[in-house]
């Protein structure tokens, strides 16, 4: 059958509907094995939709990126969309032609990076004469993007003026502010600049991309309609474009240092709203701590219109809209974060009350009732974590990034529910300090 038959038949019945069908993930196991080429691969078999989600990430991300070059590796993987090199038989494509392979195959392929990792995502119909032209055309964008240097010239500017127009943005000025505070010279505070963007040229892009993109360096995580001899099959395409053999030990980043003194800065700006950040490092993704700080936070100020945060600021006082904590767990101690809007005058009323809300949870914890709210909330809410193919590769991938084990999607409810009030009092007693938090309060005269 042609390809255009075969997607056409597809979207008649019903594409987008089809992707969104809850995916059956109690009693699908995640098959986990190491390639003939280094790369570990995580399988899950989601045979009712005719597609297939492929995620490869590689410890790549601007963690690593150059002090002087941070968004590098953002930057990069933005740009194997422009166009990829000419190899034995196959002529060059410029990023035109590209998108139209793409689009005429309707499959997808993509690139991002965040702080830790550097992603590679596929998105294709199984059938056999899509998916092959699809992995091979992957494994083209993966393993030789061109970086061409005109084009890099072009989009440049358009970088440098977005982040002026960014820096016009009460939001961006406070968290840029906030996190500076909260991770000092760890690469997780850092924030692209007009003078990294002037400092990065393609040159830089294709030296990380032949340093970190190696077959040995990646997990890769897949989802669908696909058994384990098809998945190898397809990690040997994906990755046949890229170096083989030994990848050296990649060197080590510094942690996150704790704060060992209370910092506040009040920057003046013209709003109508005060954007107050209040915070300090969290914790790390492999931490015993997590499902005790997961349930604790959903009743501080993650679990929405039922959080105390929302009672107290919001609820009882009128103070803001909206007020919510987060954790925000990597490789390395991620923010703990408390962040709202209010109106300037009102700003240092509702710091107040945060903060003693945050000691008095710290020190007394959860109550019988709200602990057993918040279990029942997140138990509830567990099925649409894993609802379609995205989301299920999604929690697929956190588990090999992570390293966590196999049957983590099959025993979150019972650890969600074996946490007791002390198990969070405990943990939250460990991990935050208010008497050494950061405080940024923008717009505040």
């Amino acid at each position: 059958m042609h390809i255009t038959t075969v997607v056409s038949a597809f979207a008649r019945g019903g594409f987008l509907a089809l992707i969104l069908v809850s995916t059956a993930w109690a009693g699908l196991p995640i098959e986990h094995w190491v390639h003939a080429n280094g790369a570990q691969v995580y399988l899950v078999r989601s045979p009712g939709i005719p597609m297939v989600d492929i995620q490869l990430d590689f410890d790549a991300g601007d963690r690593r990126s150059p002090m002087d070059k941070t968004g590098l590796a953002g930057l990069m993987a933005s740009a194997t969309r422009n166009g990829i090199k000419a190899a034995p038989g196959l002529n060059a494509l410029d990023e035109n032609a590209l998108g139209e392979a793409w689009a005429d195959l309707g499959a997808s392929f993509s690139a991002s990076a965040g702080n830790d990792r550097l992603t590679f995502a596929l998105r294709s119909l199984t059938y056999p004469d899509v998916l092959t032209q699809a992995s091979a055309l992957a494994a083209r964008q993966l393993g030789e993007p061109a970086f061409p240097e005109k084009l890099w010239q072009r989009d440049r500017p358009k970088l440098i003026a977005s982040i002026k127009e960014a820096n016009t943005r009460p939001a961006t000025v406070a968290a840029r502010a906030y996190g500076k505070a909260v991770y000092g010279s760890h690469p997780y505070g850092r924030e692209t600049t007009e003078a990294d963007l002037r400092n990065i040229s393609s040159a830089d892009m294709q030296a990380l991309h032949a340093q970190a993109v190696r077959s040995c360096y990646a997990r890769i995580s897949m989802v669908g309609a696909v058994d384990r001899a098809l998945a190898d099959t397809l990690v040997a395409t994906l990755l046949a474009r890229l170096p083989s053999g030994h990848c050296p030990a990649l060197p080590p980043v510094e942690d996150v240092a704790p704060l060992t003194a209370p910092f506040e800065q009040r920057i003046a700006f013209e709003s109508a709203q005060a954007h107050v950040l209040v915070g300090q490092p969290g914790i790390k993704r492999s931490s015993p701590d997590y499902f005790a700080l997961l349930v604790g936070n959903h009743i501080l100020g993650g679990g929405g219109f039922t959080a105390r945060l929302t009672e107290e600021v919001r609820e009882k006082r009128g103070l803001t809209y909206g007020i919510t904590s987060s954790f925000s767990p990597g490789l390395h101690a991620g923010a703990f974060t408390i962040s709202l809007q209010t109106r300037p005058d009102q700003a240092q009323q509702a710091l107040d009350i945060l903060r003693a809300e945050v000691r008095r949870f710290i020190a007394d914890g959860p109550t019988d009732q709200e602990l057993k709210a918040a279990k029942a909330n997140l138990v509830g809410g567990f099925a649409l974590r894993v609802d379609s193919n995205r989301k299920l590769l999604d929690n697929v991938a956190n588990i090999a990034w992570n390293r966590l084990p196999l049957d983590y999607l099959d025993t979150w409810t019972d650890q969600v529910q074996r946490i007791s009030a002390g198990d969070i009092r405990e943990a939250f007693a460990r991990t935050l300090q208010p008497q050494t938090m950061v405080t940024v309060v923008l717009g505040d005269k």
